[in-house]
């Protein structure tokens, strides 16, 4: 019986100390990730702000764009409107040049 006292103390003694030594290990191991989760808790808390305020600052790119498309629109119709005013004006002048060959003509047949 003594031998198996002795043999359980002597694993005792040998055993114990890596077990204490696993266990601090263990512990060690858990305080640290803890604080990676709330690190990682703190990046997606980031994440999410940072995306939040991507959505926001499209939401403005889109308005700004529509914006955009409407003064294009308008620039589009001040384009048609500036074009035929020139056609306008070329059509006068061929009106007058052809007023004029009409009354030499007239003038041409009278005499």
């Amino acid at each position: 019986m003594e031998i198996k006292k002795a043999m359980a103390n002597a694993l005792k003694e040998m055993v114990v100390p890596e077990l204490d030594k696993i266990k601090e290990d263990v512990n060690s191991v858990k305080g640290v990730l803890e604080l990676t989760n709330k690190r990682l808790d703190d990046i997606n808390l980031h994440l999410a702000d940072q995306s939040r305020r991507i959505d926001e600052t499209n939401k403005r790119i889109d308005e700004t764009n529509t914006r955009i498309d409407e003064t294009n629109d308008r620039l589009n119709r001040l384009y048609e409107v500036i074009v035929r005013r020139e056609e306008h004006t070329t059509l006068d002048q061929k009106v007058m040049a052809l007023e004029k060959d009409v009354q030499e003509i007239k003038l041409k047949m009278a005499v």
